[in-house]
């Protein structure tokens, strides 16, 4: 790479030793990812990955999922904080292959970005690297993209995909959920990586509202800047030390559209999850933007998870020993709801 210039390239904007740079610095924070399927270090044309200890498995299926943070970004741009944001994109990925019982294999990530600061690429990565540590899946590569005159200087962009595997007779498809079944929440952490649009507007964030960094008594002295940006839950190690034990009939990754957009996809036709908006423990910033932005419930129920980050159907002979599995991996799990018979997949009382 010490050849490897272009003079003419970085007069239009891009400064292709700043992508080298920035790997070499990543590289630390990569290395924390690792796992049994890893083969090499990043910044090969592809990443590679052993898929070895399948071998053991009936009928090994991949599993894949892609996303990212949405317009979260631009408050971490605001308050100029990258080292979390990176959890977004990876949680995202993870917890919505978890739902099918999938154990994430390793994640990619793509940044795109007006200016390439090869320090604020290293400490995004270092956010999407502890995203993996915490998924126990590998950061096998990923791509830094310089949009000279796209995009601001000071903006990017960041997504990615991860691949799970599953043994096909082990995946949860909700095929044997029935009457009776209970509604088991784990708790979000805030409002994860959905909704900042309507957050935006709220509390005025493009403007970069003086009130954001106020520190506020009914969020615990946080600010209202800090409580937003608070990194997702990943739920995979917990979900899947559960799946070992118990016999979890559906899972539901709460994301955008809420209780009433993802809830239903986890449930069979014929069956409703019945849910006691009562027993939903809603965390502070929730209240704060319904308040703020007068926004009536069932659209704060159609928009965030409202406190509950993911949600298990599972036997109600099973529940205290889902519950103790759960909290023993550290979800302060609790229950919501059941599964009764009706054509409405999903209702809030």
């Amino acid at each position: 790479m010490k050849n490897s210039r272009s003079e003419s390239y970085a007069a239009a904007g891009v400064d292709i030793t700043a992508g080298y740079k920035a790997v070499e610095l990543m590289k630390k924070h990569i290395a924390r990812t690792r796992n049994q399927g890893s083969m090499d270090d990043v910044g090969g044309f592809g990443g590679c990955f052993d898929l070895g200890f399948a071998k053991g498995m009936e009928h090994p299926v991949l599993v894949s999922g892609t996303d990212g943070c949405g317009t979260k970004v631009k408050l971490a741009i605001l308050m100029d904080k990258h080292d979390t944001i990176g959890i977004d994109a990876v949680a995202m990925c993870v917890n919505d292959i978890v739902c099918v019982g999938a154990k994430p294999l390793y994640f990619l990530d793509y940044i795109a970005c007006g200016k390439n600061i090869p320090e604020k690429i290293a400490e995004i990565v270092s956010g999407v690297a502890e995203g993996c540590v915490q998924s126990g899946c590998a950061l096998t590569g990923g791509e830094t993209a310089e949009h000279p005159g796209l995009m601001p200087v000071e903006d990017y962009d960041l997504a990615g995909f991860a691949v799970g595997v599953v043994d096909k007779p082990k995946m949860i498809d909700n095929s044997k959920m029935a009457v009776g079944d209970v509604v088991i929440a784990l708790p979000s952490t805030g409002i994860h990586s959905n909704g900042f649009s309507l957050c935006r507007k709220v509390f005025d964030i493009d403007n970069n509202n003086p009130e954001l960094y106020v520190e506020r008594e009914e969020l615990g002295g946080k600010t209202i800047a800090e409580a937003l940006l608070v990194p997702t839950r990943i739920y995979v190690k917990s979900v899947l030390a559960l799946i070992e034990k118990v016999d979890v009939k559906g899972i539901s990754h709460i994301t955008g559209g809420g209780f009433y957009e993802n809830i239903p996809r986890s449930i069979p036709d014929g069956l409703c999850a019945k849910i006691d908006k009562s027993a939903v423990k809603v965390l502070p910033i929730f209240n704060v933007i319904a308040k703020w932005g007068n926004v009536p419930e069932r659209d704060m129920f159609n928009t965030y998870n409202m406190g509950v980050g993911m949600s298990v159907v599972v036997p109600a002979q099973q529940v205290e020993e889902a519950l103790s599995i759960l909290k023993a991996n550290g979800e302060d799990a609790y229950v919501i709801g059941e599964i009764i018979e009706s054509d409405e997949k999903i209702i809030l009382e």
